[in-house]
């Protein structure tokens, strides 16, 4: 398809662009493309004799997709949001075998009063008690979204197992239904808690609420689907408990697969332990810096914690008085002057301990330290010389590396380690 391209650009008096924008042109379409002056990205189209599927197919994307698509969005944005379709379907017919099953253990018909009843009486009781308990850990999922996300979907699953179970012990309809309804209240808090970082890693224009709008759509349509779906399941091939446990653990295993594989193509790009780590090591193996795009597979999503002996097993967030003796405290202080991290060399591993205002830039310079300082296994010399020359090669390497890392779209103004343990003096 030939494709005509006219620019235009209007300046307004003062020599500043006020909009961007041109027409593009086929047989069957024309589509004016502009930007306005306050960076927002926009199409219309004009003559159009397209065929109505691809007129409703692009509908579908306006409708379900954030302004500008794919170009508003970083990568792997359509295979997350393909999976998250498919986890808000298998969640939704999850939902109705459990609340029939225990509408069924209480002994009670399934009207719709009646499930409202007791909906009502677990969650405001064992529920909030699950939300308050995982409020406190809002840190955490701070600095691991993604582990987080795919362990909220984990007690989802675990919650709704226990309620589709229940019938089997109907004298513990309570016991099972409250612990149920205390593991789905975890899962509500950490999957809500851990939504804005993701949406952020993908929102590249600032449209962040157009994601989480269009996501949202998205969910809701694919809610109603598995409502459905769930609806002819229980009235068919679950209407025995036989049924419902071979349906049940099938639908859980298609959930959990959904979540871990939108949460592996979300590209976030602030600073934790595991991924300034991935970033040191990377560097050191081949000397270029990855993105967040590339880093997004390599990622251990069930043990974001693990050591990475090329990036000098640093571990971060422990007490300084169990990372660092107090006779040895002032010899460090003096080794790293003006900077915002301690280093010491464990017999498995290598603590570094912020301070309070650290940010992203200081723990990527305290990572290289010990990546070059303890990094030289067999190599003569003690632990303080090794530290100083991996001090001295770290200055010269981050005036380079860190405007590199900063281009790649990483965000070093702030470093999640998720303790919160700092230290000042």
């Amino acid at each position: 398809m030939k494709m005509q391209k006219i620019v235009s650009q209007n300046l307004s008096s003062e020599d500043v662009p006020a909009s961007i924008s041109w027409t593009e042109t086929s047989d069957t379409v024309s589509r004016h493309f502009f930007f306005l002056p306050d960076g927002q990205f926009s199409v219309k189209v004009g003559d159009d004799s397209r065929p109505v599927v691809h007129k409703m197919a692009e509908s579908f994307v306006n409708k379900f997709f954030p302004s500008g698509f794919p170009y508003s969005v970083n990568d792997g944005y359509l295979r997350y949001t393909q999976f998250r379709a498919l986890q808000h379907f298998s969640s939704a017919a999850l939902s109705v075998l459990s609340t029939q099953s225990l509408l069924h253990a209480a002994g009670l018909r399934p009207t719709p009063a009646q499930a409202t009843a007791v909906s009502w009486i677990l969650k405001d009781g064992m529920q909030h008690v699950g939300k308050l308990i995982c409020s406190n850990l809002g840190a955490l999922m701070d600095s691991e979204p993604k582990s987080w996300r795919i362990l909220a979907d984990v007690l989802y699953d675990l919650g709704t197992g226990l309620e589709i179970f229940s019938p089997l012990c109907p004298q513990l309809f309570l016991q099972t239904a409250g612990l149920g309804n205390f593991a789905k209240g975890m899962a509500v808090v950490a999957a809500r808690a851990t939504r804005l970082p993701i949406y952020s890693s993908f929102a590249k224009e600032g449209n962040l609420s157009d994601l989480f709008a269009k996501g949202e759509a998205i969910s809701t349509v694919f809610n109603v689907l598995g409502l459905g779906t769930g609806i002819q399941l229980v009235s068919t091939v679950c209407s025995s408990m036989q049924g419902k446990m071979v349906v049940g653990s099938l639908l859980s295993v298609i959930h959990v697969y959904s979540v871990s594989e939108e949460m592996r193509a979300a590209p976030v790009n602030t600073l934790n332990p595991q991924r300034t780590a991935m970033i040191v090591e990377d560097f050191i193996k081949t000397g270029k810096v990855s993105s967040p795009v590339d880093l997004r597979y390599k990622e251990d999503l069930l043990f974001p914690n693990r050591l990475i002996k090329d990036a000098g097993n640093v571990k971060v967030g422990r007490d300084l008085h169990k990372s660092i003796k107090p006779s040895r405290l002032n010899k460090f202080k003096e080794m790293f002057p003006n900077e915002k991290f301690l280093l010491s060399r464990g017999s498995s591993w290598t603590d570094m301990v912020l301070e309070h205002n650290a940010t992203g830039e200081d723990a990527l310079r305290g990572w290289l330290v010990a990546a070059y300082g303890f990094d030289m296994e067999g190599e003569n010399g003690s632990e303080w010389v090794k530290l100083h020359e991996g001090y001295e090669k770290m200055k010269v390497v981050m005036t380079t590396l860190l405007p590199e890392i900063q281009a790649k779209g990483w965000h070093t103004d702030r470093f999640l380690d998720g303790k919160g343990m700092r230290f000042g003096f």
